[in-house]
């Protein structure tokens, strides 16, 4: 008999400023939503209900000077927001398109605002000669350490331990590996690490972004007890032999679910991602979830 396909919920219902892509979002301290993006020099959306979003303009006023050894253009990608030791901290990459010399930065702020960003340069890099991909930073903290997931195609989703005072890779620490494709070009990016219960949860989005209604962008997870690794799916198959369980892909108008980060809200996780809005010419739009965690310990999107 053949399998019924897997519905998936639709993004819950937004007004506002929609527009969006790759957002990375938080609860600030003064009771408001921000959601920091690719596009602008890092977009940004304040909500007070995180259902209105109105658009704020940019994280910074212009790119800081060393962002152009990166990208001609100045623009940066992919931004991270966290919030720890009493400063917010924004994690974001300088790239081009199709090549892996790239680097990640760091900027950090009272507020958490647009336009109160002090940027303090380079985490991480990668040159052509490197396996791995400096770009799509996210920042968990696990064992009293600071670690940061990344990475796009090359060979995957990689993992460095940051220092807690600079926010900054600790000078030759061993580069993990967490997740691949088992064939060119290793189509997996975008990853976020999530702490529940004694596990570890690793999203990344697989497949191709940045293609309007011909996105196949879709988010698969793995767990481990280790922050560092070896990630498995609810099958038991390795994310480094190819493994990944579906989490949320593409379903009626909203193509291309990813680009996604996870964020705590009165006690629940929320994840948060772009599609591509197939009834309004694949424009890309921010789509907000709840997750739920099974019995059997694994997210479910609500």
């Amino acid at each position: 008999m053949a399998q019924a396909a897997q519905s998936y919920p639709d993004p819950q219902l937004l007004t506002g400023q929609q527009i969006i892509h790759d957002p990375s979002v938080i609860k600030l301290k003064d009771g408001r939503y921000v959601a920091y993006s690719t596009g602008g020099v890092i977009g940004a959306r304040l909500s007070t209900d995180r259902k209105n979003w109105t658009d704020e303009g940019n994280a910074f006023a212009e790119p800081p000077s060393w962002w152009y050894e990166y990208n001609a253009t100045g623009d940066p990608w992919a931004p991270d927001i966290s919030y720890r030791d009493g400063t917010y901290w924004l994690y974001y990459a300088v790239s081009s398109w199709g090549t892996n010399h790239s680097a990640i930065g760091v900027a950090t702020s009272d507020s958490g605002l647009p336009g109160t960003w002090t940027d303090h340069g380079k985490v991480f890099s990668s040159e052509t000669t490197d396996s791995w991909n400096a770009i799509d930073p996210s920042v968990v903290r696990a064992g009293g350490k600071l670690w940061m997931s990344f990475g796009s195609y090359w060979t995957g989703i990689r993992m460095v331990e940051l220092n807690p005072r600079t926010g900054k890779a600790i000078p030759g620490a061993t580069v993990a590996h967490l997740a691949t494709r088992p064939d060119a070009p290793y189509a997996v990016e975008g990853p976020s690490v999530v702490r529940h219960g004694r596990y570890y949860y690793l999203l990344a989005s697989y497949d191709a972004c940045c293609q309007g209604v011909n996105s196949t962008y879709k988010i698969r997870v793995g767990r481990s007890a280790s922050v560092t690794g070896p990630y498995v799916d609810k099958d038991g198959t390795a994310m480094l032999d190819g493994g990944g369980t579906l989490l949320l892909a593409g379903h009626g108008r909203f193509i291309g679910t990813g680009g996604e980060s996870v964020f705590q809200d009165q006690g629940h996780d929320v994840l948060a991602y772009h599609y591509y809005d197939a009834e309004d010419s694949g424009t890309p739009k921010l789509g907000l979830n709840e997750l739920d965690w099974g019995r059997d310990g694994w997210p479910v999107v609500r």
